[in-house]
């Protein structure tokens, strides 16, 4: 299994020192992963949704970070395709061009982004944006493989160029595309794109999931293929905080998570900025438990179903706590199907500290142990 960190740059204070302060911790904490032997790190696209993400060009920081590292891979979890938010040929250029640089350890998300808010940015109605999505997902791969690209689209429209530079992987880097639910997960599958699940599911709600996936994959259609190779990979979010004070990880844990259900409700759902209130973890916890409550509520007057999409931002059981216990938690990830952990530490309200401290305890103790657990399945 596979061990990286994704990265929101989600922040409280709004002042541009605090952006520039959280984009600068961010950098040092992804050098320090590679140190202390991760695998690799994500960033995420997201535009105009203030405190959630500020990380609204993903390719500069992913640049700025491989020109400081050597090992780690450098993924895009995920680039936005609606044209006139990237147009494929200049994400085709960059891609590549990031590949080169990085020689060859580009990961490549693709989505189309959650909220309104984003889409209409760039003058869109969030509804209609799949179809391009899709067009886009199947002309990208062409771009960087192909010595010249002509394509007359219902979206999309190129007149026969030459697009340079050509990836350093070959044919081009592996293709992973966003998936929040079980008709994603089959999308993904069916076109042989590799999972990434970010959120608060359970490990056992990951154990459904990656049943959806695998199937899918299994019984996929080589004509819907996207890219030129398939990439069969499950990579699941991760929430952790880990310290030596077990209690006081899970109280930062928390803390955290409840900002990030908070402004994800507030972008998604027009519910209230989000409050960054101190208290302890069992209030913490008391918190989100009335969210829930709240809104299974609303749903159930709505007369909507509840699922765990809806719901996931308020389970509390995730890697929060001592290092044994982020071991146990990941372990029932493995379990269920996962491939590589997408660790979440940046949520808004969570101190660069605690950040490094969990990056840490990962290198000394938590990657060690699944290394060695798989040696021995090597050896045996």
């Amino acid at each position: 299994m596979k061990f990286s960190v994704c990265f929101e740059a989600q922040m409280v204070d709004t002042s541009r020192e605090s952006e520039q302060r959280t984009f600068f911790e961010a950098v040092e904490q992804a050098v320090y992963a590679e140190e202390m032997g991760l695998d690799g790190i994500w960033a995420v696209e997201h535009h105009a949704l203030t405190q959630y993400s500020h990380m609204s060009s993903p390719e500069s920081f992913l640049a700025f970070v491989a020109g400081k590292t050597e090992r780690i891979r450098i993924g895009h979890g995920v680039v936005c395709l609606p044209p006139a938010m990237n147009h494929p040929v200049k994400v085709a250029e960059r891609i590549a061009t990031l590949d080169i640089l990085s020689r060859g350890r580009v990961n490549f998300g693709i989505g189309k982004g959650g909220t309104q808010q984003e889409a209409g940015t760039f003058g869109y109605d969030l509804a209609d944006l799949q179809p391009m999505i899709d067009e886009s997902m199947y002309l990208i791969p062409k771009i960087m493989v192909e010595d010249e690209i002509e394509h007359d689209g219902e979206y999309i429209k190129i007149p026969r160029r030459p697009i340079h530079p050509k990836p350093y992987q070959q044919p081009h880097p592996p293709m992973f595309m966003a998936c929040t639910r079980e008709e994603s997960l089959r999308t993904a599958g069916s076109r042989g794109l590799g999972g990434m699940v970010l959120g608060f599911n359970s490990p056992e709600e990951t154990g459904e999931l990656n049943a959806v996936y695998r199937s899918s994959f299994a019984n996929r259609d080589p004509a819907e293929q996207v890219g030129y190779f398939p990439n069969e990979w499950l990579a699941v979010g991760c929430p952790i905080i880990v310290g030596d004070d077990g209690a006081e990880a899970r109280r930062i844990g928390f803390r955290g998570q409840r900002f990030f259900a908070q402004a994800i409700h507030h972008w998604y759902g027009a519910g209230p900025k989000p409050d960054v209130e101190d208290v302890s973890a069992e209030a913490h916890a008391a918190a989100v438990k009335q969210a829930e409550e709240a809104t299974i509520a609303y749903l159930n007057e709505a007369k909507i179903p509840i699922t765990s999409a809806a719901t996931s931002m308020y389970n509390l059981d995730h890697a929060y706590g001592t290092p044994q216990e982020a071991i146990a938690y990941i372990e029932r990830l493995e379990a269920n199907g996962t491939d590589e952990c997408l660790m979440l530490m940046q949520m808004g309200t969570v101190p660069h500290e605690a950040i490094m401290e969990t990056l840490r305890h990962m290198g000394e103790t938590i990657i060690p142990h699944f290394r060695e657990k798989e040696r021995r399945a090597q050896a045996a």
